[in-house]
């Protein structure tokens, strides 16, 4: 079984639907259809038939990405690529065969399909034409999507237009493009505001600004900008500064890709799905039968700085935690001290942290050539020592300290006694098979360390930490297959592997039940 891209989530009837790309066959990327899951509240899920296999010729070599909008009345629409029967990529449509079925269990497919289609006249790409959107409606009543594409290198945003979401007009320009950053899947665009209260796709007004998230073919990287959207011109113009490429914004700088969100109308908030991919290689996970899962969903909003997004995994996650145990006011002295977090399943846990630098005499300098985060990571992992920092948490580590993947900050001095921090997920040591991806991933974290303290959130699954670093301006997922720290032999420490003793003011942590899935 392989399960990859998240697509068309939404909410219907009070019932939370995901779709994504399913291979039932194997653990390669295969035939795909959609596959599809409900739940009441994102933590318990129930599987269903697969919502959309390959049956037409629009279709027959692959059902692929896309999404689900609502349509007035309330009635849901997808829209996914089809790989056609002349290999082709075309856009198509599937409506629900019973709209009063809450759980949306058969679907139709349109028999105008394909919708949209590659043509000598248009001039697209018909290998590189995917992955539409979810759609909004402007105030001209016609409902918009974007398409991923590219020419040359430069990756596009391609906007058709609909009155009745069956007949499609490409749009004279792309809503946006980028030199150098190649083919671009899985678009997302929509509207935040600085209030953790969500908005509808179709939303503007004042205040409000908007996000064109992009995943890239080439590095398997995503980056978002956030921008002011002309509805009049049908052009997004990003904010002054931003980075097109995926040194710019990420939503998580690990393993996740072929990210797709939605509003969530009952609870007025945008939701964030992400696909985790695997760490082995394709031999190991073709031979254990499986590979893919989809990361814990995110609440996310617009920094009140405006320049970045802030993510939090949803509040139902916190249903499933379990156990408790809290740690106050401990001193980590100075150079390869670490206090052990007894009483919880070390191996499946929700672990809150703070800590505060209160001497900042000791931070290294930073260099002018330290511009890249995950290389510098890798030069200065956990065991390495510094001035401030290492310091954080050690998940998933055997208790002789073999393995363990390491999420920490480090403090260097910057420019004009500013400070730099730099947030690192460190997996050089997480496992001792030696097929396993060790990759180490980091970001810089906008965050003043004199005037705030440093938290990590980190939501712990056996083989996979997700990390929310500043309460969620940085976020980092990894992939991670020990063999050692597994079941009632995993460990959790709080660390500092630095000169300068750090305060950790707060830890709690919680086992995490399992959710029922079937």
């Amino acid at each position: 079984m392989n399960i990859t891209d998240p697509n068309g989530p939404m909410v219907y009837k009070g019932v939370y639907h995901l779709f994504y790309q399913y291979n039932p066959k194997g653990a390669d990327f295969g035939k795909i259809s959609w596959g599809h899951s409900t739940s009441k509240d994102l933590v318990n899920w129930r599987a269903h038939i697969p919502a959309i296999s390959p049956s037409q010729p629009a279709d027959i070599n692959g059902a692929w990405s896309g999404s689900a909008t609502i349509l007035p009345g309330g009635k849901p629409a997808l829209l996914y690529t089809g790989h056609d029967s002349r290999h082709r990529q075309v856009q198509n449509m599937a409506v629900p065969k019973n709209p009063s079925d809450p759980y949306l269990q058969e679907w139709v497919k349109s028999p105008r399909n394909p919708l949209i289609a590659p043509t000598r006249f248009n001039k697209i790409n018909a290998t590189s034409f995917r992955d539409p959107t979810t759609a909004w409606q402007g105030s001209d009543g016609n409902w918009r999507i974007l398409i991923g594409s590219k020419v040359d290198r430069r990756g596009l945003a391609i906007m058709y237009m609909s009155k009745d979401f069956v007949h499609w007009v490409q749009a004279k320009h792309p809503l946006h493009s980028a030199e150098g950053t190649g083919m671009w899947e899985c678009p997302d665009f929509y509207p935040v505001s600085t209030s953790p209260t969500g908005l509808d796709t179709s939303s503007l007004g004042l205040g409000i600004k908007h996000v064109l998230k992009v995943s890239l073919d080439d590095t398997r990287h995503e980056y978002y900008t956030i921008g002011t959207y002309d509805h009049a011109r049908d052009r997004y113009i990003p904010d002054k500064g931003s980075v097109e490429s995926d040194f710019g914004l990420r939503y998580d700088y690990g393993k996740f890709y072929a990210s797709k969100s939605f509003y969530d109308n009952l609870k007025g908030r945008r939701i964030l799905w992400g696909w985790i991919n695997e760490s082995l290689p394709s031999t190991e996970y073709v031979k254990q039968g499986w590979s893919g899962v989809q990361g814990i969903p995110r609440s996310v909003w617009l920094d009140k700085t405006r320049k970045q997004l802030v993510q939090w995994p949803v509040q139902e996650i916190e249903t499933m935690r379990g156990n408790r145990v809290e740690m106050h006011s401990i001193l980590l002295k100075q150079g390869s001290s670490q206090t052990e977090v007894s009483g919880i399943k070390a191996t499946q846990a929700d672990v809150e942290v703070t800590f505060r630098v209160s001497d900042f005499r000791k931070a290294e300098k930073m260099e002018p050539g330290w511009t890249n985060p995950q290389d510098l990571c890798s030069q200065k992992g956990a065991s390495i020592r510094g001035g401030i920092g290492p310091f954080g948490l050690k998940v998933l580590a055997s208790k002789d300290g073999q393995e363990y993947t390491a999420v920490f900050f480090r403090v260097f001095r910057g420019h004009n006694n500013t400070f730099v921090v730099l947030m690192c997920s460190d997996q050089s040591r997480s496992s001792l098979n030696k097929n396993t991806d060790k990759t180490s991933y980091g970001a810089f974290v906008d965050i003043n360390p004199v005037q705030q303290e440093l938290s990590i959130r980190a939501l712990i699954d056996h083989s996979i930490v997700e990390s929310f670093g500043a309460k969620g301006k940085v976020c980092i997922t990894s992939r991670v297959y020990p063999t050692k720290a597994v079941g009632d032999k995993g460990h959790l420490f709080a660390f500092n592997n630095g000169v300068q003793p750090i305060q950790l003011t707060k830890l709690t942590a919680w086992s995490m039940k399992n959710p029922t899935i079937n």
